[in-house]
């Protein structure tokens, strides 16, 4: 997995768009971040989950997801190692974030447009 696919990814998300904060892409929906490229380095993503999520995430595939280290990482924001991460894992991490902070009304329509 690239950076440029992750990017790709999380702009394939209704409403999403890339902005930037402390030098690191990231990516809003209703002015919300939901994920990040390139923290701590360029070799990492990261997505905002809940600490539920979260925990699925690391024990299902260790390899690929870690917590943020620190209190963010408490938080259920999850780092994502780019060189690990197939396109339907990223895809449904990047998802499940985009959903925690999406406006009720637009995760709702993404929702029922779902197969």
């Amino acid at each position: 997995m690239s950076a440029s696919h992750f990017r790709r990814a999380a702009l394939a998300l209704p409403g999403a768009v890339e902005g930037a904060h402390q030098r690191t892409a990231d990516f809003r929906v209703g002015k919300r971040i939901f994920a990040t490229l390139g923290y701590p380095d360029d070799a990492w993503g990261m997505v905002k989950l809940t600490q539920e999520q979260q925990s699925m995430l690391v024990e299902s595939e260790p390899k690929i997801f870690r917590p943020v280290p620190g209190g963010w990482g408490k938080q259920g924001y999850t780092n994502v190692l780019l060189a690990k991460a197939d396109a339907t894992t990223l895809k449904s991490a990047l998802t499940m974030a985009w959903k925690n902070v999406a406006p009720k009304a637009t995760a709702k329509r993404r929702v029922t447009k779902q197969p």
